[in-house]
């Protein structure tokens, strides 16, 4: 009779399980969330994501029928935070700019599941959102067709993996992250001016340039060459 208790019991939970009523998408893009910046990408697993909502992983199915379903979720969630209150900027300059700054921050809110989805094309609404948003501003620039269709997928394509390269950075082993940042001031430093008189000759400031640094001069090296080439197509056109 115990036995017979024990297994009904057993049976009666594990079809608690699996009714999971309070399951919805948002709370399991959460919880997947959570275990990717706690314990890895590695870590993600519709098994694990089932045992941490207290639900059968076929629940969590139901609502995202397979693992790359889940991944384009997460990539459309970090574009949605990225674009959470925007507005547009003064001009088209602050809009790429202020867009290029918010998509880095989702990235460093969130930088394990920005180094697993960032490079992926989520094709939700937030994302075309987005897109609407950064070809508008080019159209304000000067650009046409195909050539907005072009620079509007590479300065995507360049902030997100500024965002991801940094993302990657911070979830390093810490020993060999502080390993990666000192050798700025001391192997860089060390550096014969002889043997490299041009490196030598700047290493003393590469120890001051930071992310923030690193990724303003990026976007704005890319947002001056737009303006570049949108007085070029204006010409042409004009010719």
């Amino acid at each position: 009779m115990t036995g017979t208790g024990n297994k009904t019991a057993t049976g009666t939970a594990r079809r608690g399980r699996r009714s999971s009523p309070f399951l919805n998408a948002g709370l399991i893009l959460d919880t997947a969330m959570a275990v990717i910046e706690r314990d890895g990408p590695e870590a993600l697993t519709f098994r694990r994501l089932g045992a941490d909502l207290g639900a059968d992983h076929t629940a969590v199915l139901r609502h995202f029928g397979s693992k790359d379903e889940l991944l384009l979720a997460l990539a459309a969630r970090l574009v949605e935070e990225a674009l959470e209150g925007f507005t547009a900027g003064a001009d088209w300059r602050e809009t790429l700019a202020s867009l290029a700054r918010r998509t880095r921050a989702a990235c460093r809110a969130h930088p394990g599941v920005a180094v697993l989805v960032a490079a992926r094309t989520s094709r939700r609404a937030a994302e075309f959102q987005g897109a609407d948003i950064v070809i508008g501003a080019l159209f304000e620039a000067g650009l046409q067709g195909r050539e907005a269709a072009s620079y509007y997928r590479a300065l995507v394509d360049t902030a997100l993996a500024l965002s991801a390269y940094e993302a990657s950075v911070s979830v390093l082993d810490e020993r060999a992250r502080e390993g990666d940042d000192q050798a700025w001031q001391r192997e860089y430093l060390a550096a014969s001016p002889q043997r490299y008189p041009h490196l030598a000759s700047v290493a003393h400031h590469l120890a001051d340039i930071d992310a923030e640094d690193q990724f303003e001069t990026a976007i704005g090296l890319f947002i001056d060459a737009i303006e570049i080439r949108a007085q070029r197509a204006r010409d042409r056109r004009h010719a």
